[in-house]
């Protein structure tokens, strides 16, 4: 199990990104938290991609949101009620259906449950490593595991993951995880075995 030492890697974020509020920190610590814990997001390379994706899509509040924007704008999406929210903006009424059948609880009804850490993080772990059959246009095949392995770290590729459309965010979120691996390799606690 790889750990890391929190307050290492808030500093070293800290030097990338500048400062960070309370909120900001108590999402840091839990999501390395929740990443030390996981055996699906096992490596440092796609632990770095996970966090970045996780900068990017809750506008880099390190908590899970509900997507940005007026009533009108909101109304105006095709998967609206099942707007974007949680760590990764889970959409469309057959994703909340598939999740929630897949965790035993009813997002469908309670949608507002995606935005409940513990609940966003299962629906990230596993969206983004195992995929049980979800295609549409937010949810793709891909997994962690077609971008990462032994002979490869695909950070750009990789935002097929989550949004495949949108061309504009594949570069700057392989800039962040790039960042982000360093502040996972100087924080890293390394394990001694006895």
């Amino acid at each position: 199990m790889i750990t890391y030492n929190k307050d290492i890697f808030i500093e070293n974020y800290i030097s990338y990104w500048g400062k960070i509020n309370k909120r900001q920190n108590d999402g840091i610590r839990f999501l390395l938290d929740k990443l030390s814990q996981s055996t699906r997001i096992d490596t440092n390379p796609k632990r770095a991609y996970v966090l970045a994706t996780i900068k990017w899509e809750t506008a880099h509040t390190f908590q899970p949101i509900t997507e940005y924007g007026t009533q009108a704008y909101l109304k105006s999406k095709p998967y609206y009620p099942y707007i974007g929210r949680g760590y990764v903006q889970l959409t469309w009424e057959s994703n909340y259906k598939k999740f929630g059948k897949h965790l035993g609880i009813d997002l469908v009804k309670n949608p507002e449950l995606a935005n409940d850490p513990e609940i966003a993080w299962k629906i990230l772990e596993i969206g983004m490593t195992d995929n049980f059959g979800i295609q549409d246009p937010n949810f793709t095949k891909y997994t962690l595991e077609n971008f990462f392995n032994d002979k490869k770290s695909d950070y750009y590729g990789a935002r097929a993951i989550i949004n495949p459309k949108d061309h504009k965010s594949y570069q700057p979120i392989q800039e962040i995880a790039k960042k982000m691996l360093l502040c996972l390799v100087k924080s890293q606690i390394t394990q001694k075995v006895t």
